[in-house]
């Protein structure tokens, strides 16, 4: 008997089961892969339907991404990746608390609105400090420390060096751009850009002031499930012109993923098609990256969730 799945936090684990053959059974064969597209189209069609965006969704600025932003390939290692989501962060620099203007660029116009100073976005981005690391060295390329024992065949081998638990280190900071996807489409929003020692290219935070963000529309979807066999996507990753690539949210042993999309001139509807495994299966949620091609480029379409109609955002980087 299927439980029900369980939404894990990033990142996933992926755990290695043993599931039950799939593809028996009702669920599988050309009739109902035919079923469950019927059925995502007609309740694609009642999410689009439903769509009523506020003014502010297409005069205002609603970002459709995180705040922090990647302005480039980071050269990430698995422990400064570490310290840049966990927000552990010094500065070896002055952070001037300067007040400066600046304006949105959207692709049908400009808006200008109040700005935090980098003193204000590095609190931002600073969320704490890294924890203790029981074993490692207090200096980073110091090999953790153990006991001294002669060479020969039953001798331990020496430590590999680690990288220490420490934060990123701040060594410059300037106003500028980065692109950020919008309810208007893409847009190239005011950032503080962070030089950061460890990393290959800067961090860049978001500079408009909290205050002037306008939120994302409360969704009307439709009251009833989702029917079975179509699953929901949870994130975009990447939106190039007419190609979107979606995180769908399947079961560890769904098989025959397939993307579903409906374009209207308004809105695009995204979820996927899944045969459900017949037998005993781990309670796990994973997301499966997929790309659709649209008959024409997104532009400034918001892409609905067709489970509960709500806009999907930028997966966090």
């Amino acid at each position: 008997m299927r439980r029900p799945v369980l939404l894990l936090a990033l990142p996933l684990l992926v755990l290695a089961v043993a599931c039950a053959p799939t593809g028996a059974g009702p669920s599988a064969g050309p009739t109902a892969s035919s079923d469950r597209r019927a059925a995502f189209d007609q309740r694609a069609v009642e999410v689009a339907e439903a769509w009523r965006p506020d003014s502010a969704w297409r005069t205002g600025y609603v970002p459709l991404q995180g705040p922090t932003v990647l302005t480039g390939d980071s050269g990430f290692t698995q422990d400064t990746e570490a310290a840049f989501r966990a927000g552990w962060y010094r500065a070896q620099v002055a952070i001037p608390p300067t007040r400066v203007g600046a304006e949105i660029r959207f692709p049908d116009g400009t808006l200008t609105l109040p700005l935090v100073n980098a003193v204000e976005a590095y609190h931002q981005l600073h969320e704490g400090d890294p924890l203790p690391c029981p074993g490692r060295p207090k200096r980073p390329g110091l090999p953790t420390p153990g006991p001294t024992v002669e060479p020969g065949p039953d001798g331990a081998v020496s430590s590999a060096p680690q990288t220490a638990c420490l934060p990123l280190t701040i060594t410059g900071v300037t106003l500028g751009s980065v692109p950020v996807r919008t309810s208007r489409g893409e847009a190239q929003v005011p950032a503080w850009l962070f030089t950061v020692k460890e990393l290959a290219s800067p961090v860049a935070r978001l500079a408009v002031a909290p205050t002037a963000v306008s939120p994302v529309p409360e969704p009307s979807a439709p009251a009833r499930p989702l029917p079975d066999g179509l699953v929901t996507a949870q994130d975009l990753v990447s939106v190039d012109g007419a190609r979107l690539t979606v995180r769908l949210g399947v079961g560890a042993c769904d098989t025959g993923i397939t993307p579903l999309v409906r374009e209207t001139p308004d809105a695009v509807v995204v979820g996927g098609s899944v045969t459900r495994s017949t037998g005993v299966c781990i309670d796990l949620l994973k997301l499966e990256p997929v790309t659709v091609t649209l008959a024409a480029p997104l532009g400034a379409r918001p892409v609905l969730n067709v489970s509960t109609g709500t806009p999907l955002s930028i997966a966090p980087r």
